[in-house]
């Protein structure tokens, strides 16, 4: 088994979750100022986009600075082939680890066969950790999955990958058909750690699911006797939650203005003659996170809905100041 990086870890490991439009170079730079976690995630690439005309928006993803070491590449597909070639091209860019979307709910990427499908498929899945690994080289490689598909299925699911000798299993704690309708199911947590010491003792686990604090997830980690915690929606509009420092409506306003330059810089190269990035329309997801619970906030958030660049929000921020 290649644990690499993940055994100089220090315990309890917090990372944030791999988001499509979210944990983007600019969302990433915002934690490594203010409170990064203990590894960073790029958002997910499909193995299929990877050989592609969509190959250079992929690789556009998977751009990092050396300072988010360590930094581990999330992808998703259906094809062992796919995942070997990815798997050879990813180890040459520099990574410190593959991870292998095991349970996106998205009905596109299950059409094809992968995320959460796979957990119909347990062989295939099978399959795929083992061409991961057969050209990951150095590279650790690990799973994110869920605890079923339209049950739990833990008891059979889980040993699957753990047999394979992964080096980390994270497990969001609901099933597939859940999707986030549901608490997460935590009281199964200290059952899926029974099922690593029995099968991979090695085998690192992290737990997923509806934590909102660095507080909540210290505390999940010394209840369950999970290895680390992976926070997906609880991080957004907060780039200090790791830092355990709760921001001020002032620094939470300056954070819009950082965020969406930093976003335009990394962006530059595709703003057109009118001043406007087409991507910039993804940064009003972190807007409408970060301006909320404060007097104004709803005003403001409907304000920014409408820029177009980071000289526009700075101004509707200026403007909301005054």
């Amino acid at each position: 088994m290649k644990l690499g990086f993940w055994k100089k870890l220090k315990k309890p490991i917090m990372v944030v979750a791999p988001m499509s439009g979210i944990t983007d170079e600019a969302f990433r730079l915002m934690f490594l100022k203010y409170g990064r976690p203990s590894v960073f995630w790029t958002e997910f690439v499909s193995t299929d986009g990877l050989f592609s005309k969509g190959r250079e928006h992929c690789l556009k993803i998977l751009k990092f600075f050396p300072a988010e070491h360590p930094i581990v590449v999330q992808v998703f597909g259906s094809n062992p082939l796919q995942f070997e070639k990815a798997a050879e091209m990813i180890a040459g860019l520099g990574f410190d680890g593959i991870d292998i979307n095991m349970g996106c709910p998205n009905r596109d990427i299950e059409k094809k066969g992968g995320g959460a499908a796979l957990i119909k498929s347990p062989g295939l899945a099978k399959e795929i950790i083992r061409a991961t690994k057969k050209e990951a080289g150095k590279l650790p490689v690990s799973v994110k999955t869920r605890i079923g598909y339209a049950k739990k299925q833990i008891d059979e699911w889980i040993p699957t990958l753990l047999k394979e000798n992964i080096a980390a299993l994270t497990v969001h704690f609901r099933t597939r058909n859940e999707k986030y309708r549901v608490p997460a199911n935590w009281e199964l947590a200290e059952e899926i750690v029974r099922l690593r010491d029995r099968y991979a003792p090695e085998t690192l686990i992290l737990g997923n699911g509806d934590v909102r604090s660095i507080a909540e997830a210290r505390q999940l980690v010394e209840k369950t006797g999970l290895d680390g915690i992976m926070i997906g929606r609880g991080v957004l509009g907060n780039p200090w939650f790791f830092s355990g420092h709760y921001p001020s409506i002032l620094e939470r306003l300056n954070a819009i203005i950082e965020h969406a330059e930093i976003f335009d810089d990394f962006y530059k190269k595709d703003i057109g003659k009118d001043g406007c990035c087409k991507q910039f329309d993804s940064m009003k997801k972190h807007f409408h996170e970060y301006a909320k619970g404060f007097k104004g906030a709803k005003d403001l958030r409907e304000s920014l809905m409408k820029v177009k660049n980071s000289s526009e929000a700075r101004q509707k921020v200026e403007d909301f100041l005054k």
